[in-house]
Order: structure tokens, then C-alpha cells, then sequence
């Protein structure tokens, strides 16, 4: 999900290039989808629902569906599937006690304001609805933000202000659901390396890009070109195959 507001600039998507580079996210999110466990006739609030892929899994399961996300392309895409979508601000939900559950797939990490967020989410449901996660935790693509930190710094540019995730520990993300009045059921993080099915050039092509911005396309090119480098010791095989660093946070919360 992106959000101009929140994330640094030069973060777009584009729905194909997705769907093409990064098919692998909604389905390594139907673990998590079970942990929802939809049930027919409940309303559920799909948050940061890019192109819909899961939206329509979980309509199909029986459940009344709302896909929410920032970005006006992917919930374009997500309408074509028949979902219902909206274009809307995680910082700023704007619904009052409406959903059984509140459920999210590889989005808030790309939500810098996670109090927001989380307040937003606990008025968003009914009392003792529950809201069910999973998305980049602590040391999640560790090593990738590492060489895209290092490719800047060979070229004398400065990373701050160019790291767009928030990937909390456990810990952390606990206490900020305390702190806005949820009830934990279950929080972990998960090591999960990841393959890359059309490498590690495509994965910084359709995620990285606020790494980039405002290059001019020589010095871009240099430092993507040193990140892959140096990622090709640690996450390819030798052969072609990447696999990404990823650690999830996956959470099962109730209000």
C-alpha cells in the first residue's frame, strides 16, 4: 500500500508490473488468510488491498468485503476483480464499529504512523472484532536494505530519508496494540525466505524505488546495478535464482 503522505516519495505502483513481479505476495498470504478464517455473511475490511487478489478469495469464502488502499491503480484493479474498493488513507479509516474483522497482507510496513493506523483499525470494528496481520517485521530484507544503503553511500548520496518500511519487532508492535486497547491472541515473527521468480532486479524495480528517487538514470543505474552486485553473494545461487531475506510479523489481535 503506499501513501504519499507518509512514505518517501518515489513509490508507485503499477498494477500489471505487479501482478507480473510480485504474484508470490497474495500467495504466501493464504497461511495468514486461514488465521481469518472468513465466515459467510461477516463484513471484513480488507486494508491495503492492492490488486484484490485476496479480497476475492475472502468474497468467495461468503464474506462482505471493503478493499482499502492508497494507491488509485491498485484498487482499480481490485474493482475489475469485483471487489469492492475505495481509495483510502490507512492513517485516516474513517469507519465507526462497522467490521467484524480487519484483516492486512503484506501492507503496514509500508505505514510509517503505526499508532495511527492500529487507532484506526480498533474503531473500524465491532466490539470483539478481531483484526488479523502479516507483514514485514524486524530484519525483514535486512541484507536488500543493506547494499541499497551501501550502493548510495559508494556514491556519496545520503539513504536518509529513503528508507520507505516500518518493520517492527514483536515487542514493539505489541505494545503499540495495548497501547490503543487490543487484546493479543498471537504475535510472532516468521523467517520466511522468499524465491524470487523474476529476480532481484524485478523485486527492487516494483518495491525499492523510493531508494531511487530523484536520481538522474546514470547514477540510478550505477547504484542498482552495485545493489544486485552485491546481493549476488548472499541471495543468488549462482545460477539465476534469488531468494529474498523476508521475516513476517504475523498477528492475531481482538478489540
Amino acid at each position: 500500500m503506499t501513501n504519499a503522505s507518509h512514505t518517501p516519495p518515489g513509490q508507485a505502483w503499477n498494477a500489471s508490473q505487479y501482478a507480473e513481479n510480485a504474484s508470490f505476495v497474495p500467495k504466501l498470504g493464504h497461511e495468514v488468510l486461514k488465521l481469518l478464517s472468513p465466515q459467510p455473511g461477516e463484513r471484513i475490511l480488507d486494508l491495503g488491498c492492492g490488486d484484490g487478489v485476496l479480497s476475492e478469495r475472502i468474497m468467495q469464502l461468503g464474506a462482505d468485503v471493503l478493499g482499502v488502499d492508497a494507491s488509485a491503480e491498485m484498487v482499480a484493479a481490485a474493482q475489475q476483480r469485483g471487489v469492492t474498493a475505495r481509495v483510502i488513507d490507512g492513517h485516516q479509516l474513517p469507519f465507526d464499529h462497522e467490521f467484524d474483522a480487519v484483516f492486512s497482507n503484506a501492507a503496514l510496513h509500508w505505514m510509517l504512523d503505526p499508532q495511527a493506523v492500529l487507532a484506526g483499525v480498533k474503531r473500524a470494528l465491532k466490539p470483539g472484532g478481531r483484526f488479523v496481520a502479516e507483514f514485514g517485521g524486524h530484519g525483514n530484507v535486512a541484507a536488500i536494505c543493506t547494499a541499497l544503503i551501501a550502493s548510495l553511500q559508494f556514491r556519496g548520496i545520503s539513504s536518509k530519508g529513503r528508507h520507505p518500511w516500518y518493520f517492527p519487532t514483536a515487542e514493539d508492535y505489541a505494545n503499540l496494540l495495548q497501547t490503543v486497547g487490543f487484546r493479543i491472541d498471537s504475535i510472532e515473527l516468521i523467517p520466511r525466505p522468499t524465491p524470487l521468480p523474476k529476480g532481484m532486479a524485478n523485486w527492487l524495480d516494483t518495491f525499492a524505488s523510493p531508494f531511487f528517487h530523484g536520481l538522474d538514470d546514470d547514477l540510478k543505474d550505477a547504484v542498482f546495478d552495485h545493489t544486485v552486485n552485491l546481493l549476488s553473494h548472499s541471495l543468488s545461487d549462482g545460477h539465476g535464482n534469488w531468494t529474498a531475506d523476508y521475516v513476517r510479523l504475523r498477528v492475531v489481535a481482538h478489540a
